[in-house]
């Protein structure tokens, strides 16, 4: 870390400034002096004396070396975290417990199905916020969705993509009502044809698919927009 010392701190003052970012015991440290290159310079050993007695110039370094054998950074627990022990608790038992966050997220779900974090917090801000335009009809949408077929070439909006309707019908991992699936001529989706791990449709890769409401799917004689620029080239 970059710290900024003034060089009329005595060198038992510049240790107590550096313990209180380490939590290494004062009694138990040796500061080396390293320039900028890096190259050891000087052990700064004398405590009584002035950090500008050894003449460190900006940029320098000051390397801390705990030689408590019994330090938390001895053995590079500091550096590696591998080393440190971690509490572990098995799912079983964790599921036992009543005061964990899947537990409260659990309940919050109970009453709400459509519960989210999102929600929870604008909730917090605003007890009265009611979320935009949330549907709750498992037919929403049922017309439009009557007039798009599997097959059909489409351009989806926002963004003028387009592509090919692999399914209408629909996604119990999104919002209730009717949503049509779409492979897409580009990678400018979300997915690749699947929603949270259930597939739906196959399309060409990741970001080749997604899901749009069927009023933001419209269908007709849309040209793939690869063959649309090479009869622009032809025609040139």
């Amino acid at each position: 870390m970059e710290l900024r010392l003034d060089k009329h701190m005595t060198i038992l003052e510049v240790l107590e400034k550096l313990r209180r970012h380490t939590g290494s015991n004062v009694a138990d440290v040796v500061l080396q002096l390293f320039n900028n290159a890096h190259q050891f310079v000087c052990v700064l050993d004398d405590l009584d004396r002035k950090l500008g007695y050894y003449s460190p110039e900006d940029g320098y370094g000051i390397h801390m070396l705990d030689t408590n054998p019994h330090s938390i950074s001895s053995g590079g627990w500091l550096e590696n975290v591998s080393l440190v022990k971690k509490y572990e608790i098995s799912e079983e038992d964790y599921a036992k417990r009543k005061d964990s966050a899947r537990a409260w997220m659990d309940s919050k779900k109970a009453i709400d199905p459509t519960w989210t974090i999102q929600k929870e917090m604008m909730r917090r801000k605003d007890p009265t916020w009611v979320p935009p335009n949330e549907v709750t009809d498992p037919e929403f949408q049922a017309d439009e969705a009557s007039k798009v077929t599997v097959g059909d070439r489409c351009e989806v909006q926002p963004g003028g993509r387009r592509g090919e309707v692999m399914y209408v019908g629909k996604v119990p991992e999104l919002n209730p009502g009717f949503w049509v699936g779409v492979a897409l001529d580009e990678p400018v989706g979300l997915n690749e044809g699947s929603c949270k791990g259930t597939k739906y449709f196959d399309c060409m890769g990741p970001k080749y698919g997604t899901f749009a409401r069927p009023d933001k799917v419209a269908c007709g004689d849309f040209p793939d927009l690869f063959d649309e620029e090479m009869a622009e080239l032809d025609e040139i």
